[in-house]
């Protein structure tokens, strides 16, 4: 089994939001499509819009465009300036607005008892993902190119491309260099 997979194109899809407001483009899902534990996924926001009620299920969220404003049943409100990181539960679900107009929003979802964490920024120089036993990482190129190096093996990831990478099986540390920006998922168990 390779340490470092990319994710082929083909098997990318759309589909649309449970409610109907908007539609987001898969890029991985485990274990299953249907009874998933685990999702990332990319969704387009064009106007101001209520997301989808998702009880039971933990939400995580980087706006790649521009900022975003949650707002929540309970008076709550959660902002995150582009490429920010904003975490809530998928029930209530809020009401966004689009400070800076449409954006995209990348997004990971969990409703397991997995351990997850979202990171979006700048990709400059290098950096490395450590060896964990049981982690693997989820590598999504937002812009620029990215080139990843674990254990002889090698792999470059363009533009809106994605690859995974099993830090548990890298038994050394894992190199992610390159120009541009980058979001990372670092799924365990929990």
């Amino acid at each position: 089994m390779p340490i470092l997979a990319a994710i082929p194109a083909p098997s990318l899809r759309d589909e649309p939001w449970a409610n109907g407001a908007g539609r987001t483009t898969v890029l991985a899902v485990g274990p299953g499509a249907l009874d998933w534990h685990w999702r990332i996924s990319i969704a387009t926001i064009d106007q101001p819009c209520a997301f989808s009620t998702l009880p039971g299920v933990r939400r995580w969220m980087a706006p790649l465009d521009g900022g975003i404003e949650l707002s929540f049943p309970d008076g709550r409100i959660l902002r995150a300036p582009r490429l920010g990181v904003l975490e809530f539960a998928g029930a209530p679900a809020p009401t966004c607005t689009l400070p800076d107009g449409p954006t995209r929003d990348f997004n990971l979802m969990l409703r397991s008892n997995q351990t997850a964490r979202l990171l979006a920024r700048p990709l400059v120089g290098s950096m490395v993902l450590l060896p964990e036993p049981a982690v693997r990482w989820f590598v999504h190129v937002i812009a620029g190119r990215a080139h990843l190096s674990a254990a002889g093996e090698m792999l470059d990831i363009a533009q809106g491309r994605s690859a995974w990478v099993d830090a548990g099986a890298a038994r050394g540390r894992v190199t992610l260099d390159g120009a541009g920006e980058v979001a990372l998922v670092r799924l365990a168990p929990a």
